[in-house]
Parts: structure tokens; C-alpha cells; sequence
């Protein structure tokens, strides 16, 4: 299961196509739709989300809520569109009036995307760079946490850092924090943390500036033997931290313990095996954060993402003009003062797509009916091992 999006922030729509997903796989629009509010909430989001109202139109690939095994075409429309038709037409000639975006933003693919694409007028990139296009993930995102809910596996993420406020070191999160989660405007379970994380964000809005922070993905409910260490293709390991490092803004992936791993001795980093009737092997720790070898180990897979500080300020950072070389502040976009909790949307619906692409691969994407009887099947042998 793979997505290919097009679409550029202030045109006049996003769309989506995801490919190689088994028919008969049930599809709920709302469903969709509830995921693409999701990426549009959290405290420090900008003006841009109080005119989008996303909701994704299903162009094919399904039919009478069901996939029938050809590609899912899903279209975004853009509200803020009809604002900007002159901007960004598709045909005709460009107005004589027409303002350039000469000052490239540092910490943006504006100006390195200008280069690379012999442009002077860096909208040519910044429109598809931007963030907006996370929409599309999230959609193609909802296709396969689809997937994964038929086969028993959830996919959650929370808020452990915004700027300086983070959640105390080993934080217990239960299964029942994530009603939490999903009630906090900073997606963080603990409310005395969330406060210090808004009041963060309230100081870095007043003094023109913007924050990154830590993003922890967990999924629950995943079958050992997913992936592969035969190939450096089949690793899940690397597969799930292309994914994630393809979002805009990502700067860092860790898996369990993450770069803790590098100061502390093997002892306290892998993860003893024991043996349970019933259960078969298990692991007294998960330090290695659900994967070993390239592998799903049967533990929950906790993944921790860093997120950098938004590239547009209100207080521009110094850039140079593209035409005349002169010193000048960078351009200014509608933007976020943080959109962390957002991006641990993002982040699921990256980490939903190569999970469900990885069960496709191991049980088969025709149909679900066979792809849940090879799963079944191999579930009954684990319990036999």
C-alpha cells in the first residue's frame, strides 16, 4: 500500500491516490475526514486553519463503502483558493503586476528549491514544500489505519515536548490516556504539562518566534515477524524512518530508547526473553521499542519524533533577495507559532501506511478475506511455537 499526492497549498485542491489496497477492506468517509480535523487542531495553529474545513471527497476505488481493489482517489479542496486565483492560475500568462516571493526563508526549501528548479520566484516551491500537503498523508493515512483496525492493531501518538516544556522522564502513558490525548489541545495526557506547554507557546507567539518539540508514536497490537532482515528494503526499521523523515520539519526518529542507546552498556538496553503458556515469548522490557533485526517483535512499537521550529517567523530571519543579491528580511507566509500536536497526526498516518503495506506484503493485498485467513493461520502456528 503506497500514496502519490499532488497539489499545491493555495491551489485549488489536494488529491491522493492509494494504490495496492485489498478489496473488500470497509471504508468510512467520516472516518477520513475525522482524521483530517485532527491535523487541523492544537493550540498554536494559524489563520489558515480557521478558513480550511478539509474533507475528503472519494473520487474511486470504492463503492458502496467497500474497496474493490483498484486505486483510492481522494480530493481536499482548498477553501483559501478563491483567494489567490490570481496567483496561482494554471493557464495564461503571469500579470505585470504580479509580487514575486524573492526572499527565500532560512530553514525552508525555498531558496535551495529555487536553485535547484532555475526559478526567481520561490511560490514555484514553497507551495508544494508547505506543510499543507500533510493533508494528503493523512487522508491516504486513514485508508490504511482502516486496515490496520480490521487486523487488531491501533495507532496512537502523544505530545511529550513544546519548546523547554516537557513531560517528567519515563511519563507512564495506560491505555486509558488516550481520551486524554485526543481532549488536549497540545495532545499531551498530563494537564499540568499541557498548561506549561500553552503558556510556552503563548511567549513564543509574542516575541515573533516559533517552536518545534517531541512527538512519541505508539502502536498496539502488532504480530511479531513483520518486516524483514534479509534486505535493507525489507527492514521495518528503516522503512518506518524514511516514512517519518519525509514529513516536513523532521529532524530526528528514535525507536524505543532512542540515542539513549549509545550511553548505556547492552545490559540495560536489550530486552531479557522469557516464555509464557499461552502468551509464547514474550520480552520483561521493551527498550528496543517494539522491533529487533528489521522486525516487529510482537511488542508495542514506540517511536519518538523531533519536529524543528516552523522556517516562517513573524520576526524574519535575514536573507538575501534571489534577484538583486541584496540583504533583505525573509518573506512572511500565513503560518503556525507551533503545529507539533498536528504532526503527531501526520506521523501516525505515515506509521499507519507502512503497517498496513507490511501486513499486505507478509498475508497477501488481494482481498481481506485472505489476508485476515493467512493472518489467522499464522497467529494459530505463533501459539503452537
Amino acid at each position: 500500500m503506497f500514496y502519490t499526492s499532488a497539489g499545491e497549498s493555495h491551489g485549488r485542491a489536494l488529491s491522493v491516490i492509494v494504490s495496492d489496497v485489498p478489496a473488500g477492506l470497509s471504508i468510512d468517509a467520516a472516518a477520513i475526514d475525522h482524521d483530517l480535523a485532527r491535523r487541523q487542531q492544537g493550540y498554536g495553529r494559524g489563520g489558515r486553519m480557521a478558513i480550511e474545513r478539509d474533507h475528503a471527497q472519494v473520487i474511486s476505488g470504492v463503492r458502496f463503502g467497500h474497496t474493490i481493489g483498484s486505486p483510492i482517489a481522494l480530493m481536499i479542496e482548498n477553501r483559501d483558493a478563491a483567494h489567490w486565483t490570481a496567483v496561482m492560475a494554471a493557464d495564461g500568462e503571469a500579470p505585470d503586476d504580479l509580487v514575486l516571493e524573492q526572499a527565500p526563508r532560512p530553514g525552508h526549501a525555498d531558496l535551495v528549491g529555487a536553485l535547484r528548479n532555475d526559478t526567481r520566484d520561490c511560490r514555484d516551491i514553497l507551495e508544494r514544500a508547505s506543510a499543507r500537503e500533510t493533508a494528503c498523508r493523512v487522508a491516504a493515512g486513514a485508508v490504511a489505519r482502516a486496515l490496520l483496525g480490521q487486523v487488531g492493531v491501533q495507532v496512537h501518538s502523544y505530545v511529550t515536548r513544546i519548546g523547554d516544556a516537557a513531560l517528567p522522564a519515563g511519563y507512564p502513558i495506560p491505555a486509558s490516556a488516550w481520551d486524554e490525548v485526543e481532549a488536549s489541545d497540545v495532545r499531551c495526557p498530563d494537564r499540568d504539562t499541557a498548561a506549561r506547554m500553552r503558556d510556552t507557546i503563548d511567549a513564543a507567539r509574542a516575541a515573533g518566534e516559533s517552536l518545534g518539540g517531541l512527538v512519541t508514536v505508539v502502536v498496539d497490537g502488532l504480530v511479531p515477524g513483520l518486516g524483514g532482515y534479509a534486505t535493507a528494503s525489507d527492514r521495518l526499521t528503516s522503512r518506518l524512518g524514511g516514512a517519518l523523515f519525509s514529513i516536513p520539519a523532521i529532524k530526528g526518529v528514535g525507536f524505543g530508547l532512542g540515542f539513549d542507546v549509545a550511553s548505556r552498556p547492552g545490559s540495560t538496553v536489550h530486552d531479557p526473553i522469557g516464555y509464557e503458556e499461552g502468551r509464547g515469548f514474550t520480552r520483561t522490557s521493551n527498550n528496543a521499542g517494539g522491533l529487533e533485526g528489521g522486525m516487529t517483535n510482537g511488542q508495542p512499537l514506540v517511536m519518538s519524533v523531533a519536529m524543528k521550529p516552523i522556517p516562517t517567523l513573524t520576526t524574519p530571519l535575514a536573507t538575501v533577495d534571489l534577484v538583486t543579491h541584496e540583504p533583505r528580511a525573509a518573506s512572511r507566509e500565513r503560518s503556525d507559532v507551533c503545529a507539533v500536536p498536528a504532526c503527531g497526526v501526520v506521523c501516525e498516518a505515515e506509521v499507519a501506511l507502512v503497517l498496513a503495506d507490511a501486513y499486505c506484503t507478509r498475508f497477501g493485498a488481494a482481498n481481506m478475506s485472505d489476508l485476515t485467513t493467512a493472518l489467522c493461520a499464522y497467529r494459530a502456528r505463533l501459539e503452537r511455537a
